[in-house]
């Protein structure tokens, strides 16, 4: 083992795991394990202590740099943990001047931050597909979530950087892009002529006829730009699958939430799509057992998942965050969140399974992962009877689906 990059939490964790593994092999750094964490719930920093201290009996001789959200908005706690040699705040870990071998901990103040440095990465461990960061921070203030204190402000990847990241993954034989950041629909406010994200996507595209694949992270369904909505239309190298910041389905809930759509809002995005793009799916994240939420609230948001067809869900029970106004709101018990989520799990098992049955006896085009796995163009799992070459993209049909997903020779 040289240098293990172990990532919790968002795809943006993953595409800085893979810049923090590139400036620590640049470095000549040796035995060194990366926990980059997450804070997202408590369970992910749960997971993440877990992990430290099980490396720590495993591998004693290793050197531990524990970074990440959880890390950037309490180094104290996690640079106490038995084991860990550095701390590295969210701005430090992709600096390469922080990662020569006997540099100290260090944190800066993540509000202060005001520019995001691209960062070429042309490998991706285990991937086929490539991540692109386009955009960092959020300026948000959702009452559950404390991202904004471990990410800082939204601020943009030049359109020039984007694309040279994107060349220079396209030479290194990847067929499918994602495109990620924390806030992505909050794209280009910071920059001259502020571009929206929609005309930051047609711009890409335009100058890479080379690219067959193209996905988007997360998106704040009331944020979908007109340049956005003409792509979903017209450009099919612009993957058929949105995955939308939902959160609730009921309207009192959202407001508490501090979120800036109304249940209306989604369905109505939902429908505008398939209408501009039949067929599309769509990933959600969700939120059961939200402070207050009463059974009547939940049963909005369950209701939700049918009624604007939602195929695959994120779901989250509630989790508090210091800090946060919705830590002081009056909670669901546990258990109830628990239970709640499980519903909603079910319901996602459900729509998953309504929509592949949808693709049975289609042809699907795969980007195998694996000799025999790989995703179809909407995001739904697919298992290949006949081996492929893992990153290319091959043709099948689906001949049966599963609670694994789809089927396809």
């Amino acid at each position: 083992m040289t240098v293990e990059v172990l990532s919790f939490g968002c795809r943006l964790n993953t595409y800085e795991g893979e810049v923090m593994r590139g400036h620590a092999q640049t470095a000549g750094l040796t035995k060194t394990v990366i926990v980059n964490t997450c804070a997202v719930t408590a369970e992910a920093e749960r997971q993440a202590r877990q992990t430290i201290r099980r490396i720590g009996r495993e591998q004693p001789d290793a050197t531990i740099v524990v970074t990440g959200c959880a890390a950037q908005i309490d180094p104290a706690a996690w640079g106490a943990l038995p084991g860990v040699s550095r701390v590295l705040g969210n701005v430090e870990k992709l600096d390469a001047a922080h990662w020569v071998a006997g540099a100290p901990s260090a944190v800066s103040d993540i509000m202060t931050a005001t520019e995001t440095a691209a960062h070429l990465v042309t490998e991706f461990a285990g991937r086929a597909r490539a991540f692109v960061q386009v955009q960092q921070g959020c300026d948000h203030r959702c009452t559950f979530c404390v991202i904004p204190f471990g990410r800082g402000p939204s601020r943009s990847v030049p359109m020039g950087a984007i694309l040279a990241q994107c060349r220079s993954l396209i030479g290194s034989g990847y067929r499918e892009i994602v495109l990620t950041g924390v806030d992505i629909t909050s794209y280009g406010s910071d920059l001259p002529g502020q571009p929206p994200l929609g005309q930051m996507v047609r711009r890409l595209l335009a100058l890479l006829p080379e690219l067959p694949r193209l996905r988007l992270s997360s998106l704040d369904p009331c944020e979908i730009d007109a340049d956005l909505w003409a792509l979903i239309a017209e450009e099919p190298r612009l993957m058929p699958h949105l995955h939308l910041s939902i959160q609730a389905g009921s309207d009192l809930i959202l407001k508490r939430m501090k979120r800036r759509h109304l249940r209306a809002d989604v369905i109505a995005v939902a429908r505008r799509a398939r209408d501009l793009r039949p067929g599309i799916a769509f990933g959600a994240d969700l939120i059961a057992g939200f402070p207050t939420e009463t059974e009547e609230a939940f049963a909005e948001t369950l209701a939700l998942v049918e009624e604007a067809d939602l195929t695959m869900l994120h779901v989250f029970p509630y989790s508090e965050r210091a800090g946060t106004p919705a830590a002081r709101m009056p909670s669901v018990p546990k258990a109830l969140r628990k239970e709640r989520a499980g519903r909603l799990r079910a319901a996602g098992t459900l729509a998953a399974a309504r929509f592949d049955a949808t693709r049975l006896g289609r042809s699907v085009r795969v980007l195998a992962e694996t000799e025999t796995r790989g995703h179809c163009e909407h995001f739904r799992p697919v298992r290949l009877a006949t081996e492929a070459v893992p990153g290319a993209i091959v043709t099948a049909t689906v001949t049966g689906a599963d609670a694994l997903g789809l089927i396809a020779a």
